[in-house]
């Protein structure tokens, strides 16, 4: 379990936007794991099996906290994320597009966060959100297009653009 616990709080941090909610999520989340421990399968993949267990934690504290999807998202700006090697310029991208990702509605967050992040499949996102494989690919598309449409355009993009449309 402790392999698997950065990347379950990391999972955690994209579902619930708030560092509090997700440590309160990972450690629920580990609980319920250590108390279902007899349920786990031998030879299956235990990180698939504890994110899906936190999507079903996360999805019973909403409905007891009565919460409406796309609340409780905080700006990139109030999370401490560390980050020791990228330059100034690469940290503004990456939080330009964390900030647009954290934007998103939480059905896509988590589908960026999955297979972007996480790299599992679309076929493994699907299973541990307990979604049809094409409701994934629908949010991943959605979710790219936000992104795409809320970033600044390069100036040698608009010249190159305005170049082709010449020819």
């Amino acid at each position: 379990m402790n392999a698997v616990f950065p990347r379950l709080w990391r999972y955690c941090m994209a579902v619930t936007g708030q560092r509090d909610w997700a440590d309160d999520l990972a450690q629920a989340t580990c609980l319920r794991a250590i108390e279902q421990a007899d349920k786990f399968e031998a030879g299956t993949h235990l990180d698939r099996w504890m994110f899906r267990m936190a999507q079903r934690v996360w999805l019973n504290e909403l409905r007891s906290r009565k919460v409406r999807i796309g609340k409780g998202v905080v700006p990139v700006e109030d999370v401490d994320l560390r980050d020791d090697k990228p330059d100034s310029e690469t940290n503004i991208f990456a939080r330009d597009v964390l900030s647009q990702v954290n934007a998103l509605p939480v059905g896509q967050r988590q589908s960026v966060l999955l297979v972007y992040v996480e790299g599992f499949s679309y076929k493994e996102a699907a299973n541990i959100m307990e979604i049809p494989i094409g409701t994934v690919m629908s949010r991943l598309a959605a979710a790219r297009r936000v992104i795409v449409a809320a970033m600044p355009k390069d100036e040698d993009q608009k010249t190159d653009a305005g170049k082709g449309a010449a020819e």
